[in-house]
Parts: structure tokens; sequence; C-alpha cells
């Protein structure tokens, strides 16, 4: 049993995912077809033995209460267990205000009742896998106030830009938490999780309301580096952030490819999900499919190429389908031709026959829309 309970909090001013954002929070994103990117963090935790998940949203939290439900299909223990779900109670017109520090002040009381000593943060836009256990026990052998992680990175230049990144001195101590503006190929990217005693975390939480009413949890641990031990460990192995469209398109493009897939979905590690009961994909005589996902119960007559299908996606004979990413629910047409495009769901696409954009300038159709 896991000495800490979790929190996956919500992303936040720095992540503007065009278009995706309108509808749901990123957590509640279609990633790889499959599945929603908080099942991440959550699946993470739950395979490191944590049980007592806090999973805070802050604005159009349908999506993700319907995909999170129970939390069940997390094989989280049902008997001591608990999966709690906790919108912000800020209204849209205080967004500017909306941040965790609110979050979690206006739900001291449930942090307060998690019955466990530490507390483990994740975020709901990052993509990565690594064991929490063995993190907690680094942190408390070593005696720091505050354990992040982070990923050393060589191409920050161009990706991981507007993300946290960690500036450390030999020792692994952090001295500051700053944004990477794209300056230098080499970075620190923090993966934005946080290990530390629950009193502390509640100490930091009353401290940051009292300090600025527009303090986010992070900006008050980067205030308070040179008072506490913050130290940081380095993961290794697949990362993605999600805050723009382009991260996201990314993420989604380059995990179709098996070998780097590897470094993220292993045997016993699952990556669980809220599944339902559908018929499998069917492959009609004219369909060709290559390198790419596709999710159960779709119809596939036309061409498929280095491609992301969700479930239950329609796709008519004729139709040629390359570098893009369609969300469950999509009807493409026949003889269409689809490029370089993000389709969100249930969108119809009957009469324009292409759509094309490029690999730095993917296209997007939004949720339900008829083309």
């Amino acid at each position: 049993m896991c000495k800490a309970f979790g929190i996956v909090n919500f992303e936040g001013m720095n992540v503007k995912v065009k278009g995706l954002q309108d509808y749901r929070p990123v957590g509640a994103f279609s990633f790889l077809g499959r599945y929603r990117i908080i099942d991440f963090p959550i699946s993470n935790m739950s395979n490191s033995g944590i049980d007592h998940i806090q999973v805070f949203i802050r604005d159009k939290a349908r999506s993700l209460i319907e995909h999170l439900g129970t939390g069940r299909h997390y094989n989280i223990n049902t008997k001591r267990g608990k999966l709690h779900i906790i919108p912000a109670e800020n209204g849209k017109e205080n967004d500017f205000y909306n941040h965790d520090i609110a979050c979690y002040i206006q739900n001291m009381q449930a942090i307060e009742e998690a019955n466990y000593p530490y507390v483990i943060l994740a975020p709901s836009h990052m993509i990565y896998r690594t064991d929490y256990t063995q993190i907690l026990e680094k942190h408390i052998q070593s005696g720091a106030d505050i354990t992040m992680l982070y990923q050393s990175v060589d191409n920050a230049k161009d990706s991981f830009r507007n993300c946290d990144m960690l500036m450390l001195n030999k020792q692994k101590g952090v001295l500051s938490i700053e944004r990477n503006k794209g300056n230098a190929k080499v970075r620190n990217i923090s993966l934005e999780t946080y290990v530390l005693s629950k009193q502390l975390f509640m100490n930091i939480i009353q401290k940051a309301a009292r300090t600025s009413s527009l303090y986010w949890f992070r900006d008050m641990v980067n205030e308070m580096c040179e008072e506490l031990d913050i130290r940081g460990i380095a993961h290794r192995g697949y990362l993605a952030c999600i805050n723009d469209f382009h991260s996201y398109y990314h993420a989604n493009m380059e995990l179709i490819h098996y070998p780097l897939a590897k470094e993220l979905f292993i045997e016993g590690w699952p990556i669980y999900t809220r599944t339902n009961d559908s018929a499998p994909t069917y492959y009609s005589q004219d369909s060709n499919v290559t390198n790419s996902t596709i999710s159960n119960g779709c119809l596939i007559e036309g061409t498929i190429i280095n491609s992301v299908i969700g479930r239950g996606c329609i796709i008519k004979k004729g139709a040629v389908i390359e570098n893009s990413i369609i969300s469950p629910g999509v009807i493409v047409g026949e003889d269409v031709h689809i490029a370089h495009v993000v389709v969100d769901k249930k969108a119809k696409i009957h009469r324009v026959k292409e759509l094309c954009g490029d690999e730095q300038n993917p296209l997007y159709v939004k949720r339900g829309d008829y083309i």
C-alpha cells in the first residue's frame, strides 16, 4: 500500500490547444483513438498502488466526468480506494482567478481528510510512464522537502515550448522554475510532478493564498526554492506535453511508430481507460491500411496511411486519409481526401472532397461539423 494519495491537477494558463479545448479540458482529449490523456496519470497512480486519487477539473467538466465515472476501470481498490472528482467552483467570469490554489482552498477539507502522510501531484496534460512508489521512496530517503520530476531533452528549441523547466545545481537541487522559450536546445523539462508531505502541501497552499490572489502552486514553489530543499529526479523514457495544437498532433503521430510506442506501453503496466462493447472493426476488400492505429467499431472501406482512427468511425469507399487524427464517431464520405487534419468527434465530411494541411500546420475540423 502506497503512503501517498494522488492529485491530478488541471492544465495551467500556458496550455492553449485551439479548437479541441473549446469543448473539453485537455485531460478529456481523445488520444491514439482509444484513450483520453488523463488515462495516463491515473494509470501511473493505479499501477503504483495509489488507491486514493483526487482529480481537479477547471471548467467544461461534463466530458471528463462522463469518462472517469466511478473510476472502476482504473483498477482502483474499491474497498479502501476512491476516485474523487472535484470541479472548480469559480465561474467563467472569474477565469483569471480560476487557478489550482483557489480550487485547493475551496476543497481543503477533502485534502485534509485524505489519510496519507504524503501527496503526489501530477498534471493532466502530460504523457509519460513512471512508478510513483519508487519516486516516493527516493523522496523519503533523501530527506528533501519537495521532489520534482524532470527530463533532460535536446530538442527544447522546437519542442516543449512554454513548458516549465527546472534550473538545477550540480546536486540536482532546484534553483528556480522557468518557462522554456526555445532559447536553447538542452533543457531540463519539468514533468510538473511534485512529491511532498501532505502537511507541507497544505502549508504552501495557504501561503500562496496569502501571497497573491493570482498565484498557482508552481509559482509559490518557485518562490520558496531558497528556503526549501527542493530536488529533481530525472525521468527517462517517452514524454509528451500537450500544451498546444501542434504538440497534440505530433504526439499522436509519433506514437503510431511501434518502437517509440514500446517506451510508453509495456507489459505489466497497463494504461486503463473506459471501454464499451462494440463489434470489431470491419475492413472491406477494397480497404488499404498502412502504419495506422485503428480503434474498434469502425467500418473501413477506403485507404488509411499513417493515421489514427477513433472508435466507431466510417471511412467510405475511395476515401484516402493520410497523416491525420480522426476522432470517434466521424464519417468520411466517398472519394474524400484528408491529409494532415485533426477531425473532432462526430464530424461528417461528404461534400468537400479535399482537406489538406501540412505537418507544421495541420487543419482542424470542429466537433459535429458537417462539411
